[in-house]
């Protein structure tokens, strides 16, 4: 999706993913906030997370839209070569799902124990997520644990692009897998799975995508990246909007973004149904008043405690993993982005979220 504008704006090149949350990327764009903010922004659709990864690190895109968990996994070393990155705001809090064979979700859901379930298979269980350390992954391994399935013994779990995902479920391929939407709404589209769990009812308004760039770029160009996180926070603020939602599908539905039916990214975007099989709807959030777009610290606090729970990182004191995340998290950034077009920033640095099996988080 590359632009051919120039106006004397600061050229940027950003990467994303063909998924619902890339949203505010291409808004930013299509309602023309980049230039506003002296920027012009040149949008590069990518394959897979570990492509948004390397042309990130290699320079050849300046900032991205990248899973939470992607960050941390790089800036830890154990998603990836160990670089340094930068959070400059949350794209999106929920939005994500699970999606089982039909074969696997129709028992679930009558109130078989999944344990079970996996049992009766003839082969290991297969689930797919998109990026080891990402959001998917963590959605997935939360959710498997709280069935009483081990997601580091007792299923095999592959990395997959989003968009593949659908048909190796169809083919068998697959049991079930996390990704981000439209493609869960596919795969039950093509009768290929089932959605048994929304990401919005493990951790109601839990943060998943990213602005993110090398820390390197923040540090060298502030003023840059407080114009780019400015631009793509009053994106987000549209995005709230119903009416502007509708404008935007047939932007996401275009071949050059996600190349999907209108409809199919309509059913995600402005989603009717109260509830479904998977449980209470919790709406994909763009802004929220800011609270969506702030880089919470405690959000990034419980993706490293996940990474030590399957045994990824070893332990740290508090005060090691709160520099890691002050060097991650560019809370100056937001702060002079947010101030710049009238946001509100939350007095804490940190907030309490409490997930589906009870868990209070800070």
């Amino acid at each position: 999706m590359s632009q051919t504008r120039n106006h004397g704006c600061r050229t940027l090149q950003l990467g994303f993913m063909p998924l619902i949350d890339c949203a505010p990327l291409v808004a930013a764009v299509r309602l023309g906030l980049d230039r506003k903010h002296g920027l012009q922004l040149q949008l590069h659709r990518q394959a897979s997370w570990a492509a948004v990864r390397d042309r990130l690190l290699s320079g050849e895109l300046d900032a991205v839209q990248a899973l939470a968990g992607l960050v941390y996994g790089v800036e830890t070393g154990i998603g990836g070569p160990r670089s340094e990155l930068a959070i400059l705001l949350t794209l999106n809090h929920n939005g994500q799902a699970i999606a089982l064979s039909p074969s696997l979700a129709q028992p679930l859901q009558q109130g078989r124990p999944l344990a079970e379930l996996l049992a009766t298979l003839p082969r290991r269980p297969v689930f797919a997520q998109t990026f080891p350390t990402g959001t998917h992954a963590m959605w997935l391994y939360y959710w498997l644990a709280a069935q009483g399935v081990d997601p580091m013994t007792a299923i095999d779990s592959v990395t997959l692009s989003p968009s593949q995902m659908p048909d190796a479920l169809a083919r068998g391929e697959l049991d079930g897998f996390c990704a981000g939407e439209p493609w869960v709404t596919q795969a039950q589209a093509l009768a290929a799975g089932r959605r048994v769990m929304r990401s919005g009812r493990i951790w109601p308004g839990h943060p998943e995508k990213v602005l993110a760039c090398r820390r390197e770029f923040a540090a060298l160009e502030p003023d840059t990246a407080i114009a780019l996180t400015a631009a793509v926070l009053e994106a987000c603020r549209w995005l709230d909007e119903r009416a502007n939602r509708r404008e935007a599908v047939a932007w996401l539905a275009d071949a050059e973004v996600i190349g999907l039916p209108a409809e199919r990214i309509a059913q995600c975007l402005l989603p009717d149904a109260a509830a479904d099989d998977a449980g209470p709807v919790q709406a994909l959030q763009f802004h929220n008043g800011g609270a969506v777009n702030f880089p919470w610290l405690s959000d990034g606090r419980w993706f490293l405690q996940q990474f030590r729970r399957w045994g990824w990182l070893a332990a740290a004191e508090r005060a090691a993993d709160d520099a890691l995340l002050a060097n991650v998290h560019r809370l100056d950034s937001y702060r002079a982005a947010a101030a710049r077009i009238g946001v509100p920033v939350p007095a804490q640095d940190s907030r309490r979220s409490i997930l589906f099996d009870g868990s209070a988080w800070e």
